[in-house]
């Protein structure tokens, strides 16, 4: 099995266990089946439910082993420092809403980037290149904002179907 096989399966318990935790399948009379990681980032009531309960470090821990940002990349997305990373990290402390969006962002555009790429360090290189479509700048630079986030889904999304611009 593949490391992004083994991410998933990891990942599909971290998000059945922050439904379970949080009590949210019964606010949202979730059925009893198991939810998938991929269909979490498919349902956008369910992942405004969970960035409204905020997202444990457990869970981000786990995000954060799917996507290829770099701690200071995260720290960065969710305008924090390192050390208060590590902090987080520590102590187990749950992510503020906004922060969780960021986080939820975040997984979006790795789901989208390996879709399209099919690996992780392709993408990373990507994500890394200024890139003409995107007005010349690098992709991991837009994605810090929700607004340079869509720009970059749509061009992933173009590249996926061969639309070049």
């Amino acid at each position: 099995m593949g490391a992004e096989v083994l991410y998933n399966i990891d990942l599909d318990r971290e998000v059945m266990a922050v439904i379970r935790n949080s009590k949210i399948d019964e606010k949202l009379h979730l059925s009893k089946d198991a939810i998938t990681f991929r269909h979490f980032l498919t349902d956008t009531i369910l992942m405004i439910a969970v960035i409204r309960e905020g997202i444990p470090y457990s869970f981000f821990d786990k995000i954060q082993d799917f996507t290829p940002f770099s701690e200071s990349d995260w720290a960065m997305f969710l305008d924090i420092s390192t050390k208060s990373l590590q902090r987080y990290k520590q102590s187990h402390k749950t992510f503020k809403p906004i922060q969780s969006e960021k986080i939820i962002e975040m997984a979006e555009v790795t789901k989208v980037g390996l879709e399209v790429f099919s690996d992780i360090e392709k993408f990373k290189l990507w994500l890394n290149t200024p890139n003409y479509a995107l007005g010349s700048i690098t992709p991991i630079e837009l994605i810090k904002d929700s607004y340079g986030k869509e720009l970059v889904i749509a061009e992933l999304t173009r590249i996926q179907y061969g639309i070049f611009v």
